[in-house]
């Protein structure tokens, strides 16, 4: 069990390495404040300690009694994984013509139906906040074109 979470975890680390180095080509802040290079170096500076740490917490862990786990899914796990998998590719296919806010309203509001949460208030207002007002604050504040969709919504 210990040698799958070693290799994920140093795969992170790598991978974590391979975009810090390629965050140097970018610049670190311009001047109107953090630029292009600016998230890349952080959030890879943070993964690969995470990752770090734990490859370090999984090496140096006691031996656990030797029982039959494993490292992937079970077949309701898996079921899931395909699941969400399958959703944001529908996103992807569906983004330029249906819009940002329609793809992901109907996503944010079956995605969480599907993983079992029944909380009827929750789930519109979740649905809504994101894909609403994530369009809003992406395409009006940070001026990024988003697709509008052939509604125009």
């Amino acid at each position: 069990m210990k040698k799958p979470w070693q290799l994920a975890s140093l795969i992170f680390v790598f991978l974590s390495l391979f975009v810090l180095i390629h965050s140097f080509s970018y610049s670190y802040k311009d001047r109107l404040g953090p630029g292009p290079g600016f998230f890349p170096f952080w959030i890879s500076l943070i993964t690969g300690a995470l990752s770090l740490a734990l490859f370090l917490q999984t090496t140096l862990a006691k031996p656990e009694k030797e029982e039959k786990k494993s490292f992937f899914p079970n077949r309701e796990g898996g079921f899931r994984i395909a699941f969400i998998l399958a959703s944001l590719a529908m996103v992807v296919v569906f983004l330029n013509p249906l819009g940002f806010r329609i793809s992901l309203l109907i996503f944010l509001f079956f995605l969480p139906l599907f993983l079992g949460v029944r909380n009827w208030l929750a789930i519109p207002i979740l649905a809504v906040a994101g894909s609403f007002g994530v369009f809003h604050a992406f395409y009006y504040w940070l001026k990024l074109p988003l697709p509008i969709g052939i509604f125009g919504i």
